[in-house]
């Protein structure tokens, strides 16, 4: 077959890989290459983009049983690929069953007749002579249960009954029927037997059943069984896209199939297979580069600013965060991720917080209060949904209302061995699961409504981030990355920033497919760091580094555009399908030994919806594209877009990256470059090796909402300096710092931070933007003192968990002011000012200190304020005094 149509960019082809078929037919050709950017783009400012610049998991103690750890060292092997016939078949098998199940539809008397055909459903139930059934009976199962514990077992997976057979299809003697034995020991032998006596004594009948059922299985075992079937039934309905119990083991096992057969085949034929094209280029995408363009990217914010109130918010919570390791150290539970403390607060506050610092910049720009509603994906891992949702109750709702949050639980799955794709369980009826990807957010949020309740509330396109990125929000980030998407009707956005080296994070790509039917398309997409192998690309390529940035999951979503595809009837609704079998799945079995396998469970990437909204054109496209695509990409500097705290600091490492330490700095990076744009002087953050066995340099957090565009910040801030070993903390909006110097501990704490809460019609409190805000005027203030005990063992600084020698304190309570002048305040102080007052500090021949009560008629706004105004894209601060009179 001839060639397709050459690349417009010969002279920058950067060729990771370039496969052709021999065959002729067009469904045997596949060429994928990667390359430079495709578009060549105008210096002119009409175009929007620039081209882009060059403990694995630890088990959690378990204080209520007593395990059994062998010392003796164990070796894993690699496992043995499975036989490809013995997996064709199987797979051939299942299609086939899929297949009659799905032609019965909602008809559960025709799926139960269909299912009971199944030969191994036969012969499972014909080797126990009726017995299964009867236990089954007992518990008073209805027709939809049996049904699921029927599509384990066509699945291939009766062992995850505790029924003691690991090959239905194996040839047994008849006189053996009890020599089949668990390899993990779990099963339950009572059960057997008892099915057996049920044989012997079927006159006993139902209750003589339910008896002799509740004397071999405990209240617990029961449980189990319960909670089990519901973890059935979760899956059949929410993999009835791809065909339930049945469709998820078929994926499990195709998966794994072609992970085999990349080992032995060209992965041209893989890529036909798994994309359905005959031509795919992957080229360097286009970006509209927030650190050269920063007119543009000053407008981008303020449309983001503008659009809030036709925006969302969503956060996918619901991954197990096996690599942060967090535990309660009161009781030992496994925790999610949203419960780290971070610099004093969870994360999950951390995120709330972000979000109400635009909602606050929005209010002082146009008088109005605006409160965004926020979906939250939840799992059940690690008790995610209880403990989510137990912090938004102890917090109140954070000040927004519980009318204003969407939590939808995620369904888990079932984890399956790397060798043969057998579920892996830990006792009787507990399969070992996980959830199964943020991708499932799509069809997850069309099932559960969320879509419809974002319509409700008036919004159209929603900004998503993960709760480990801390830094997500940092200045025009995200608010220009929603502005583009709302502004030019886009269906879907990245943020993006410079990939690090050896990072275990993804790649955006523009995508370049030719189809079968001679049509092009183009579109912005990801490929995940778990699939470079598929692609045949090396995570450790310097090409791959420089050119390609990296996906980071904060995105823009145009909410009807992602609805169409959650609400697809087939597979289209879970994008990009993998299965992961490179890392250790660890567990406990109910004897107390400990399993360490190499495993995976079917996971779907949230980013990879990407792929359902490429552009089609009927010929190849030269030249500018970008204004033609759905997609598109912002991109800025790393420490501005994303700085994970995912996983725990091994002991003994000089790796920071993606760990709570490492995090911190890149925030104290962050703040060092706003400060220093404000002429205060202070050491800089140096590279991350010098801070591994050594403390930060200083201590600066800062409220979101003294910004968070820095453009504001810079106008809140005037010179000054911050000496090495000190602490800053800003826990407040309304503030003037002009020349202040810093040596020691500074921490300033309003109690109205950003305005003061109301109670609703339902009794809620409800945060009132710029009501009653505490307010601090520092100007010409020097502050010493010892600060912190750097020296401390206990300090836990990305933790914000410090022991201090010395500090001066600022408290505001409700609408109360403080004001410092012309004074150094020097020494242990603690200034705490009541509701309704105003402290003044001013030194003349000695120190004067005076409280003095606010006037009734200054009490909303204070005796001055920040005055917000748009003047072109950008906008400017002017404090105004009120008169007291």
């Amino acid at each position: 077959m001839a060639n397709p149509q050459a690349s417009p960019i010969h002279q920058n082809h950067l060729s990771l890989f370039h496969f052709r078929t021999t065959s002729t037919s067009p469904s045997s050709f596949t060429s994928l290459h990667f390359r430079k950017p495709l578009l060549s783009l105008p210096s002119s400012s009409s175009s929007l983009f620039s081209k882009y610049p060059q403990s694995e998991h630890q088990q959690c103690n378990n204080y209520h049983q007593v395990r059994h750890v062998s010392t003796v060292p164990v070796e894993y092997p690699t496992p043995t690929p499975p036989e490809s016939d013995d997996f064709l078949s199987e797979i051939g098998r299942l299609k086939s069953l899929r297949s009659k199940l799905d032609v019965s539809s909602k008809d559960l008397r025709r799926k139960d007749a269909v299912i009971d055909a199944d030969p191994r459903v036969r012969r499972f139930f014909s080797e126990n002579r009726g017995g299964f059934s009867k236990v089954l009976g007992s518990l008073g199962l209805n027709s939809e249960e049996m049904f699921l514990v029927k599509c384990v077992i066509a699945a291939g997976q009766e062992h995850a009954l505790c029924m003691n057979y690991e090959e239905g299809f194996e040839e047994e003697e008849e006189e053996e029927e009890y020599t089949v034995r668990s390899s993990v020991k779990n099963a339950l032998y009572a059960l057997v037997e008892m099915i057996e006596r049920l044989d012997v004594n079927s006159s006993s009948g139902y209750n003589g059943g339910r008896r002799e059922m509740d004397t071999v299985l405990g209240a617990e075992e029961i449980a189990h069984f319960r909670k089990f079937l519901k973890f059935l039934d979760e899956i059949e309905q929410f993999y009835d896209c791809i065909g339930g119990i049945i469709g998820y083991q078929v994926m499990v096992l195709e998966l794994l199939y072609q992970s085999t057969k990349r080992r032995n085949t060209s992965r041209s034929h893989i890529v036909e297979e798994s994309l359905g094209c005959q031509y795919l280029e992957m080229h360097t995408p286009s970006v509209l580069d927030l650190t050269q363009r920063k007119e543009y990217a000053s407008q981008a914010a303020l449309w983001g600013i503008e659009g809030l109130p036709d925006l969302g918010e969503i956060y996918p919570l619901g991954g197990a965060a096996d690599r942060l390791g967090l535990v309660d150290t009161e009781t030992g539970e496994c925790l999610p991720a949203a419960m780290l403390a971070h610099c004093g607060r969870t994360l999950l506050e951390g995120l709330i917080r972000d979000l109400q610092a635009r909602e606050f910049l929005y209010f002082k720009l146009y008088g109005k209060q605006c409160v965004t509603p926020v979906a939250i994906m939840t799992s059940a891992a690690k008790n995610n949904h209880e403990h989510v949702t137990s912090l938004c109750e102890r917090l109140k709702w954070f000040g927004r209302g519980q009318s204003n949050f969407r939590l939808f639980e995620q369904p888990l799955v079932p984890t399956v061995s790397a060798e043969d794709g057998q579920w892996l369980v830990s006792k009787p009826f507990v399969p070992v699961s996980k959830p199964g990807g943020h991708g499932a957010i799509w069809k997850l949020a069309y099932d559960k409504g969320v879509f419809k309740w974002f319509f409700d509330h008036g919004r159209k396109g929603a900004t998503i981030r993960q709760v480990s990125n801390v830094v997500a929000a940092t200045d025009v980030t995200l608010l220009a990355l929603a502005g583009i998407g709302l502004r030019y009707n886009k269906k879907l956005g990245f943020a993006s920033c410079k990939r690090n080296a050896g990072a275990t994070e993804g790649i955006n790509v523009l995508m370049e497919k030719k189809n079968f039917d001679g049509k092009w398309e183009y579109g912005i997409s990801c490929i995940e760091y778990t699939e470079f192998d598929k692609f045949g690309i090396s995570p450790s390529s310097d090409g791959l580094q420089a050119d390609f940035p990296a996906n980071t999951n904060i995105l823009y979503v145009d909410l009807h555009s992602a609805e169409s595809i959650g609400s697809s009837s087939n597979a289209k609704s879970l994008p990009n399908m993998v299965l992961n079998t490179k890392k250790r799945i660890e567990y406990i079995d109910q004897y107390g030994d400990y399993h360490s396998v190499l495993g995976g469970r079917l996971e779907c990437t949230m980013q990879n919806i990407a792929d359902n909204f490429l552009n089609k054109f009927p010929s190849r496209c030269q030249g500018n594209l970008e204004d033609k695509l759905d997609t598109y990409i912002v991109h800025n500097e790393r420490r501005k877009v994303t700085s994970s705290a995912k996983k725990k600091k091994p002991h003994a490492s000089a790796a920071l990256h993606q760990t709570p330490d490492g995090a911190l700095l890149d925030i104290l990076r962050n703040a060092y470059e706003l400060l220093t744009e404000c002429d205060i002087k202070l050491p800089m953050i140096e590279h991350n090796d010098n801070y591994v066995d050594s403390p930060p340099p200083y201590l600066i957090l800062l409220h979101p909402a003294l910004g968070p565009l820095w453009e504001v910040s810079r106008q809140k801030f005037k010179g000054g300096s911050i000496s090495s070993c000190s602490e800053v903390q800003l826990e407040i909006a309304e503030l003037s710092w002009n020349n202040v110097q810093v040596d020691g501990s500074l921490i300033i704490t309003a109690e109205n931070a950003m305005g003061s809460t109301t109670i609703n019609d339902h009794g809620e409190p409800i945060l009132q933007y710029g009501l009653r805000c505490g307010k601090c005027k520092l100007h010409n203030v020097k502050v010493v003192n010892r600060g912190i005990d750097w020296n401390s063992k206990s300090n836990v600084y990305w933790r914000n968990d410090v022991n201090r020698l010395e500090s001066c304190k600022i408290i505001l309570h409700g609408n109360a002011e403080f004001e410092a002048s012309n004074v150094t305040v020097e020494g242990n102080h603690v200034f705490e000012v009541p509701d309704g007052h105003i402290l003044k500090i001013t030194q003349g021949n000695a120190v004067l200190i005076n409280l003095e009560a606010m006037k009734e008629e200054v009490s909303e706004k204070g005796s001055w304020y920040w005055d917000y105004k748009l003047n072109g894209s950008h906008i400017h601060l002017q404090q105004v005094e009120v008169s007291q009179n």
